[in-house]
C-alpha cells in the first residue's frame, strides 16, 4: 500500500481568494498540460494539470475556485471546502495545499491561509505578486512569517517566467512522503472563533512588519473616472464599441485568407475526385458545411482577446460595481454582470459563473437571461449575414456593418434588461441587496496569459468544427442527396430528398417570418448550435446549385438570392432563440429541474418568432 502512495503523483491543491494570482500560478506550474472538466455531480468547472517531476512522480495539481472564507455562502466557495475535506465523490483530500496570498493586499489573504492551516493539511504559503508589492513599498518578513504560520513561505513572481521556481523546488514529492497523520478537521466558524482568528491575524501582522501598500496617484484618479456614474458608463460602452468594431475590421483579412484556403480547397478537390458521392460528400459535405465555419475564427479570437485582456486587467470588477445599482433596478443584482459578460463568449460558462450570486431568485433570473446575451457562437451567423447584405462602407469614422453588429448587440443586452425586469415586476417580492467585491489592481494583461486562453479557445472552436458541425454536416449532406431523384426531374435534386421534404413542411411554419426552405432546413441542425447553421446554410446551397463554387461563396448567393427584409428577419431571429441544446441542458442541471428549460426554451423561441415577424413585416 505504501508503495502504491509512493509512485502516484503528489495531489496539490491551489487555493486562494479571487484575483490572488491564483489561476496565473497554475498555468506556471502545469504550462499547456491541462484538461478542464466539471466536479462529480455539479456543474462547477474544475481546472487540473499535471507537471513531471526530477524522482518520476509527478504533480497534478488543482486550481480551485476563488474563495474568501471556508463558511460558504455560494456553491464556489463550498465547493473548495468540500475539496480540501475530501469530501465529493471519487475524490480524496490532497496531499498539500498550496495557499497563494497576493503580497499587496495580504491581511485578505492571510486572513484565508489561517482558515486552511485549521483543517490539519500539509501546507505551503506561496507570497505572489512580490514584484509589486515591492514596488509599492509594502514591507513582510517573509521569515518571521515562515516561522509564526509553523508553514514554508514562498515569494513568487507567477506572471514572470522564474517566478514560481523556488516553489516548484518545494513541491518535489520526496520532501512530501508520510507527511499526512490524519484527516483534514473542519467545523463551522462562531462568532468567537471568527474574533480569535481577527486577533492571530492583526498578531501576524505586527510582528511580520507588514506596511500598506502606497496607493498610487494616477491608479486613484483613473479608479475616480472609471467608477463616475456619469463617465465611467461612457468609457465601458465605448470600450464595447470599440470591441465590436474591431470584430469586423481587424478579422477581414485573416478571413479572406481562410476563405481563400477553402476555395482553393474545394476547387482542388471537384478537379481531382471523379464525379459521384465522395466527391460530393467532400465539396458540399464537409467544404461547404465545417468551411463556411472555420472562416469565422479571427472574429472570435477576437473577441475572446478583448474579455480575456479585460479580465486580466482588473476592468471588469469595476464594471460590475459601476452597474450594480442600475442593475438591481430591473431585478438583477451586480454581481450578474461577469456572468452575463462571459455570456457573450458562451452562455454555458456564463450560467455556470452565476452559482457566485448568493441568492437563489437574483442567480435564476440571470441564468433566464444569460441566452440573451450576444454569444461567439452567434457571430458566423452575423458575420455571414452582415457581410452578405450590409454595405463595407463608412459613417464618419465608424465601420457601417460594425455599428450593425453593435446593435445586434445591444438588442440582446436590452432585451436582458427588459425580462429581467419583467420578472422583477411578476416574478414576487426582491429584497435588494448591495454588491460587496474587492477591486483588484490595476495591471497590464500578461501576454502569456492572454496567449495561453486564447489557444484554449481556438481549440474549442476548431474542435467544434472537426466534431459536432463535421458530423452534423455529414448527415446533412446524406439527408439532402437521397433519396436520388426521379427519372425526368427538372428541379434541384435537393428538392426530392429527406431534407427538401423537410424543408417544404417547415416552410409553411416560417414563410410569415420570410425565411424559404434553405433556411428552414438549417435551422433544424442549427439547434444543437447556432454556428451549425452557417454551415448548413452552405450544404444545402451547395446542393441546390448546378456548380461547386456556392461551396466557399456563400455569401454572394444571399446576396442575390435574399431580401434585406428576410436578412434581417433572420438577424432578428437570432438575437432571441434558444439555438443551443447545451445551454438548456446545463439549465436543467444548474437549476435541478425540467421547469426552467422548458420556460426558457418557450419564451425565447416566442420572442424570436414576434421579432422576426415585426422586422420582416415592417423591411417589406
Amino acid at each position: 500500500m505504501d508503495a502504491l502512495v509512493e509512485s502516484r503523483p503528489l495531489r496539490i491543491a491551489l487555493v486562494g481568494v479571487p484575483n490572488c494570482g491564483k489561476t496565473a500560478l497554475f498555468n506556471r506550474l502545469t504550462g499547456g498540460r491541462q484538461k478542464v472538466a466539471n466536479y462529480p455531480g455539479v456543474t462547477v468547472e474544475r481546472r487540473e494539470g499535471e507537471r513531471a517531476t526530477a524522482d518520476g512522480r509527478g504533480l497534478r495539481v488543482l486550481d480551485l475556485p476563488g474563495t474568501y472564507s471556508l463558511n460558504p455562502t455560494t456553491l464556489d466557495e463550498a465547493i473548495t471546502r468540500d475539496v480540501l475535506l475530501g469530501r465529493l465523490a471519487g475524490s480524496a483530500a490532497p496531499d498539500l495545499v498550496v495557499c497563494v496570498v497576493d503580497a499587496v493586499h495580504l491581511p485578505i489573504g492571510l486572513r484565508l491561509a489561517l482558515e486552511v492551516k485549521r483543517l490539519g493539511l500539509p501546507m505551503v504559503l506561496a507570497l505572489n505578486r512580490m514584484d509589486v508589492a515591492k514596488r509599492r513599498g509594502v514591507g513582510i518578513d517573509i521569515a518571521r512569517l515562515s516561522t509564526e504560520l509553523g508553514v514554508a513561505v514562498v515569494p513568487t513572481v507567477a506572471v514572470r517566467r522564474g517566478g514560481a521556481d523556488a516553489l516548484i523546488e518545494l513541491l518535489e514529492p520526496a520532501r512530501w512522503s508520510n507527511t499526512r497523520s490524519a484527516p483534514p478537521v473542519w467545523r463551522q466558524t462562531t462568532a468567537e472563533d471568527a474574533e480569535q482568528m481577527q486577533g492571530d491575524l492583526r498578531g501576524l501582522l505586527a510582528v511580520t512588519g507588514f506596511s500598506a501598500p502606497r496607493i498610487s496617484p494616477w491608479i486613484a484618479r483613473i479608479d475616480a473616472l472609471l467608477l463616475n456614474p456619469f463617465a465611467g458608463l461612457a468609457i465601458l460602452l465605448a470600450v464595447l464599441f470599440v470591441m465590436f468594431q474591431a470584430v469586423f475590421s481587424w478579422a477581414a483579412a485573416p478571413m479572406d485568407w481562410i476563405k481563400n484556403g477553402m476555395a482553393a480547397l474545394g476547387a482542388y478537390t471537384t478537379a481531382h475526385l471523379p464525379h459521384g458521392p465522395v466527391a460530393s460528400l467532400l465539396s458540399e459535405g464537409v467544404i461547404a458545411g465545417a468551411g463556411t465555419v472555420l472562416v469565422f475564427l479571427p472574429q472570435i479570437v477576437i473577441l475572446f482577446f478583448f474579455i480575456l485582456a479585460l479580465e486580466d486587467s482588473g476592468y471588469l470588477p469595476r464594471a460590475a460595481y459601476l452597474l450594480d445599482r442600475f442593475m438591481g433596478s430591473v431585478g438583477l443584482s451586480g454581481r450578474a454582470f461577469i456572468p452575463l459578460l462571459s455570456s457573450h463568449a458562451c452562455a454555458i460558462p456564463g450560467i455556470m459563473a452565476t452559482r457566485t450570486i448568493p441568492n437563489w431568485r437574483d442567480r435564476l433570473t440571470t441564468i433566464m437571461i444569460a441566452p440573451l446575451m450576444t454569444c461567439s457562437a452567434r457571430l458566423p451567423v452575423y458575420g455571414l449575414l452582415i457581410a452578405a447584405l450590409i454595405p463595407a462602407r463608412h459613417i464618419g469614422p465608424f465601420n457601417l456593418q460594425g455599428l450593425v453588429i453593435f446593435g445586434l448587440y445591444a438588442a440582446g443586452i436590452l432585451s436582458g434588461l427588459l425580462v429581467a425586469l419583467f420578472l422583477k415586476q411578476f416574478g414576487g417580492k426582491r429584497q435588494y441587496s448591495p454588491l460587496m467585491l474587492e477591486l483588484p489592481d490595476f495591471q497590464w494583461p500578461h501576454a502569456g496569459n492572454l496567449l495561453l486562453g486564447l489557444w484554449e479557445r481556438v481549440k474549442i472552436f476548431v474542435s467544434r468544427v472537426g466534431g459536432i458541425i463535421l458530423a452534423l454536416m455529414i448527415v446533412l449532406w446524406f439527408l439532402s442527396t437521397y433519396p436520388m431523384p426521379p427519372p425526368g426531374a427538372t428541379g434541384p435534386a435537393i428538392q426530392y430528398s429527406f431534407a427538401g421534404k423537410l424543408g417544404a413542411l417547415l416552410q409553411h411554419v416560417f414563410a410569415p417570418i420570410g425565411f424559404n426552405w434553405q433556411i428552414s432546413i438549417a435551422l433544424v441542425p442549427g439547434l444543437a448550435a447556432r454556428e451549425v447553421a452557417v454551415g448548413a446554410l452552405g450544404t444545402v446551397y451547395a446542393m441546390s446549385a448546378s456548380g461547386n463554387d456556392v461551396s466557399t461563396q456563400l455569401e454572394p448567393v444571399i446576396a442575390g438570392s435574399w431580401s434585406l427584409a428576410t436578412g434581417c428577419s433572420l438577424l432578428a431571429w437570432y438575437v432571441f432563440a434558444p439555438q443551443c441544446l447545451s445551454t438548456l441542458a446545463v439549465v436543467k442541471r444548474e437549476t435541478n429541474s425540467w421547469r426552467y428549460p422548458l420556460i426558457m426554451a418557450t419564451y425565447l423561441f416566442a420572442l424570436a418568432y414576434i421579432a422576426a415577424f415585426v422586422t420582416f413585416r415592417v423591411m417589406s
